[in-house]
C-alpha cells in the first residue's frame, strides 16, 4: 500500500458520505504491534446525521425496487473478489488472523452478497385463499414481509469482513437502512465495505459506518430511530442490551463453547485420523478465536485409547508464528490481554486437576495450541468460552453420557458428532441442545446462506441470509375483497 495514502486517516461513513472524523483511532497489528492504519471517528453530530438520515430514508428505501438492492448487492460481492488479495492482505493486518483464513473470510463474504443479490430478487409474499370459510368468499389476502426499519449492526473483531457483511447484506436486501458499528479493533474491513456501497445507487442514508468508541454503543441502541438491533459478541454486552432495548426487535449471536462428540462407531483408522485433523485444526484456527471453535471433546471410551494419541500429534503439528507465512494456521490472539487470559484459565486447570497434554504456553499475544485432558468439569475452560487455541477432552461410556455432557453447558450455538450412525444423528439432532448439528465432521462448519445461531446463552434470532432478512422485517397482511376465483 502506498505510504502516503495511509498516512492520511480512512474516513468514516455518514449516510453513504466519506467524512473526515472529530478524532481518530491507530489499528495496529495484532502479531507486532506495528501501525496499520489511521482511521477517523465520528463525533456526536456525525452519529446523529447518521441516524437522522437512515431514519429518514427508511419509507422510501422500504419500497424500493428489488432490482436496486439486488444490483448493489451484486456490485459488492464483484467488487470484494476483484480486490480479494488487498482485502484478505486488511484482514490480516488488523485483526491477525493466518493469511490463509483471511482470503477465506473473503471468499465467504463475496459468497454472502451474492446470496444476498438473489435473495433480495425472490423475497416475495405469500397469497392465501380466505374462501375455506363461506363467511370469506371473494377474500384474497397478501401477506408480506415488510423492513421493521433502520438496523443498528454492532459487528465483533474476529471476523471484522464476513460478520459485517451478515449485517449488512440482509438489511439492503429488505430495503432495511443500516448504521453499522465495527469493532474498534478491527474497523478498517467495514470502512471498504463502506466505500463499496458508496459506488452504488443506493439513496442517501441507506447506510452508514460509524467507527466509534464501545462506551457509545448503548446510546445508539437506546436511539428509538433504529428499531432493530443486530449483535454479535459477547454474552454480557449482548444481554444488556437486550435489558437496554427491551421493546426493539433485538438478535444476538452471542458465542459458545462448541462440542465435538466422537461416537464408538467411528472406529476406522482413516475415520479416526479425519476426527483428529479436524479437531485439532478447528480448535486452534484463528487462535480459536471463533464461536464454533471446537473446545470441548467428548469421546466414547471405546475409541479413546486410538483417538488421543492422534489428536495430540494432530495439535502438535499446527503451525504458530507470523500470520502472513502461509503455513501458519494459529497466529496470535487479538492483543496481549486476551492471550494472557486464556494461558491464566490453562494454569488454572492444570492446577485443578486437568492434565496439560500440549502446549499450554505462549508469550504476548500468541498462546500455544493447548489439549488438556481429566478436566474438572467446573473448570472454565469447560464451561466458559474460551475464545482461544485450546481444546479439553473428556471419555465417556455411552452416548447418552455424551449427549448429557453436551447439554450440561449454558451455552447452545453448535455442536458436532462423528458418527456414521443415522439413527444417532438423527437422535442427536432432537435430544442435542443446540442451534446447529454438524454430522460426520467438527461444529466449526458454517454455510453462509444457512440458519446459524444459538439455543440458551448462545442468543437469540439467527444469521443466515434468507433467515436474517425475515429477523429484519415483520409480516404485513393487505386483504382484497371481491375477487372471482
Amino acid at each position: 500500500m502506498d505510504d502516503a495514502i495511509e498516512a492520511k486517516p480512512r474516513p468514516c461513513w455518514i449516510a453513504g458520505k466519506p467524512e473526515e472524523g472529530q478524532t481518530e483511532l491507530v489499528v495496529c497489528h495484532p502479531y507486532d504491534g506495528t501501525e496499520v492504519a489511521t482511521v477517523s471517528v465520528p463525533g456526536p453530530d456525525q452519529v446523529q446525521r447518521a441516524v437522522a438520515a437512515a431514519a429518514a430514508v427508511a419509507t422510501r428505501f422500504r419500497g424500493s425496487p428489488a432490482h436496486l438492492r439486488a444490483a448493489a448487492l451484486a456490485h459488492v460481492s464483484e467488487q470484494l473478489a476483484a480486490r480479494h488479495e488487498e482485502i484478505a492482505e486488511t484482514i490480516t493486518a488488523e485483526n491477525g488472523k493466518p493469511l490463509k483464513w483471511a482470503v477465506a473470510e473473503v471468499n465467504r463474504a463475496i459468497s454472502t452478497f451474492r446470496f444476498a443479490a438473489e435473495e433480495a430478487r425472490r423475497f416475495t409474499g405469500e397469497l392465501q385463499r380466505l374462501d375455506t370459510e363461506p363467511a370469506a368468499e371473494g377474500r384474497l389476502a397478501l401477506v408480506r414481509r415488510v423492513a421493521r426499519g433502520p438496523v443498528l449492526g454492532i459487528a465483533p473483531f474476529n471476523f471484522p469482513l464476513n460478520l459485517v457483511a451478515h449485517k449488512v447484506a440482509p438489511a439492503i436486501a429488505v430495503g432495511a437502512p443500516i448504521v453499522i458499528k465495527p469493532a474498534p479493533r478491527t474497523p478498517l474491513s467495514a470502512l471498504i465495505l463502506g466505500e463499496l456501497l458508496a459506488e452504488t445507487d443506493l439513496p442517501e442514508g441507506a447506510f452508514s459506518v460509524l467507527p466509534v468508541g464501545n462506551d457509545e454503543t448503548m446510546a445508539l441502541v437506546r436511539d428509538e430511530r433504529l428499531p432493530v438491533v443486530s449483535f454479535t459478541g459477547s454474552g454480557p454486552v449482548g444481554w444488556s442490551i437486550m435489558d437496554a432495548a427491551p421493546r426493539k426487535h433485538v438478535v444476538l449471536e452471542l458465542g459458545g463453547n462448541a462440542a465435538a462428540v466422537v461416537a464408538s462407531d467411528w472406529c476406522a483408522p482413516a475415520d479416526l485420523d479425519f476426527a483428529a485433523e479436524r479437531i485439532a485444526l478447528f480448535s486452534n484456527y484463528q487462535a480459536g478465536q471463533s464461536c464454533i471453535a471446537v473446545q470441548r471433546v467428548i469421546v466414547a471410551a471405546s475409541v479413546a485409547d486410538e483417538l488421543l494419541p492422534r489428536l495430540a500429534n494432530a495439535v502438535r503439528a499446527l503451525h504458530t508464528g507470523d500470520p502472513h507465512d502461509p503455513k501458519v494456521e494459529v497466529g496470535p490472539m487479538v492483543d496481549s490481554g486476551a492471550a494472557e487470559r486464556v494461558r491464566a484459565w490453562i494454569d488454572q486447570a492444570v492446577a485443578d486437576g486437568a492434565e496439560l497434554v500440549v502446549g499450554g504456553g505462549g508469550s504476548g499475544t500468541t498462546v500455544e495450541p493447548t489439549m488438556l485432558t481429566g478436566v474438572p468439569a467446573t473448570a472454565k475452560v469447560w464451561t466458559e468460552e474460551v475464545f482461544g487455541p485450546v481444546l479439553a477432552v473428556s471419555i465417556v461410556d455411552d452416548m447418552d453420557a455424551a449427549f448429557a455432557s453436551v447439554n450440561s453447558s449454558s451455552y447452545g450455538l453448535q455442536a458436532g458428532l462423528f458418527t456414521h450412525d443415522l439413527q444417532l444423528a438423527f437422535r442427536a439432532a432432537t435430544e442435542l441442545e443446540v442451534g446447529g448439528l454438524i454430522v460426520g465432521d467438527v461444529p466449526s462448519y458454517r454455510a453462509d446462506q444457512m440458519p446459524y445461531g444459538g439455543l440458551k446463552a448462545s442468543g437469540v434470532g439467527r444469521e443466515g441470509l434468507r433467515s436474517a432478512m425475515a429477523d429484519f422485517t415483520e409480516e404485513r397482511t393487505m386483504v382484497l375483497t371481491g375477487i372471482r376465483f
